[in-house]
């Protein structure tokens, strides 16, 4: 179902200058009768999110470092584009009546006040952000009752739920399956990984995302994440969602019925299409792009974690036993470790240390309001900045 002209849809791209914003708009330009856009958000790609404010013409665009205001409000002087910077104004452009879709692709816990305000003000939210829900998937579903607000997810394994489920009764579901390619070091020995580069973990066999999102599918923190994400997203119990490793990322999830059935939904690795799909529901988009031929993969092979290897599997499934304010912690160490990784300041087995140890240090939450997981978060990121600084 495609829809009518006259409903055309003003989005916002929160994060368009990453590889979801990207691809994101690579889908609002397969389809200018359908979508325009409205906002653009970058947070220091000046000269990509100028390239797209010509070529996409919104009424607004946000750059949030404040010292690189400048160089995009000069550049795009005369456009009759408004140019905006700081976090803060992203909460108040998306409430604006003029969007009509916002997509949260905005990189952490970075996305989580604007994605609040998008709900409060009754948006179409067509989510990327998984660390929203990791954060405050509670206060995320709470808000979401009481607003007009839909959220669609664009994750390949959300989406892949999301299909598998309509027309479905979720009592009727036994367990969610999430797949996983397994990273880079899939098959890398254990004690191999102490000694892994940041280019090393770069090196991921299927997708095409950004660093940080790499970097967390080559300790797996990613697909903890995604369970965490799940249980929100499904309202099942992170007890009922299992994760399996499927090298080819074809099957993208799997939802098991009380029957005994199982349904998968396959395609390509490539996010355009969970992308098309958000953005086309309640239909779906038809494109001329490549197509899955399914001979070409008669191989597909599927086996267990190992959460030896990877221990970050346990820490989430631990955090979303917790619930509380335990994966905002975590959430907030893993970006602090993450980013000192990417910069040569620690080693890869150090993110699970540092990760594990603000956890254990952090004060519990059982019932956090907005401002304790503003809190926890400033606080957990101080204490792993620290252990890095000391070591």
């Amino acid at each position: 179902m495609l829809f009518p002209v006259e409903q055309k849809r003003k989005i916002a791209v929160l994060g368009s200058t990453g590889s979801i914003g990207r691809q994101t708009l690579d889908i609002v330009a397969e389809y200018p009768h359908l979508f325009e856009v409205d906002l653009l958000v970058a947070n220091r790609s000046t000269e990509l999110l100028i390239e797209q404010a010509m070529r996409f013409k919104p009424r607004n665009v946000v750059i949030a470092s404040r010292d690189l205001y400048e160089v995009v409000a000069h550049a795009l002087d005369g456009t009759g584009i408004a140019v905006h910077t700081g976090d803060s104004v992203v909460s108040d452009l998306v409430a604006l009546p003029e969007v009509d879709t916002v997509v949260t692709a905005m990189v952490g816990y970075s996305g989580l006040a604007s994605t609040i305000a998008a709900i409060k003000a009754g948006k179409k939210i067509a989510l990327a952000n998984k660390e929203t829900l990791v954060v405050a998937g509670e206060l995320i579903n709470d808000l979401l009752k009481d607003s007009e607000s839909v959220m669609y997810p664009v994750d390949s394994e959300h989406g892949a739920f999301y299909q598998c489920l309509v027309g479905e009764e979720i009592s009727n579901v036994s367990k969610l399956i999430l797949t996983a390619s397994g990273g880079p070091f899939r098959t890398f020995p254990r004690q191999q990984l102490a000694f892994v580069t940041k280019n090393d973990a770069l090196r991921h066999p299927n997708w095409a995302m950004g660093a940080k999102i790499t970097i967390d599918s080559a300790t797996m923190m990613n697909k903890g994440f995604e369970m965490i994400e799940a249980k929100w997203l499904y309202g099942i119990s992170q007890e009922n969602i299992e994760i399996v490793v499927h090298p080819q990322s074809i099957v993208h999830s799997m939802v098991e019925f009380v029957d005994g059935s199982v349904k998968a939904q396959l395609g390509l690795p490539d996010m355009h299409l969970p992308i098309r799909y958000a953005l086309g529901l309640p239909g779906r988009l038809a494109t001329n792009e490549p197509r899955m031929t399914i001979a070409d993969y008669a191989n597909l092979t599927f086996e267990k974690p190992d959460f030896e290897k990877f221990p970050l599997l346990s820490t989430a499934y631990e955090a979303a036993r917790r619930g509380g304010n335990v994966a905002c912690v975590m959430n907030a160490a893993n970006e602090i470790a993450v980013a000192a990784f990417l910069q040569d300041k620690i080693g890869f087995n150090d993110i699970y240390s540092i990760i594990e140890q603000t956890m254990a240090w952090a004060p519990f939450i059982a019932s956090p309001s907005y401002d304790d997981y503003v809190t926890t978060n400033a606080e957990a990121r101080r204490y792993a900045q620290k252990l890095i600084t000391d070591n």
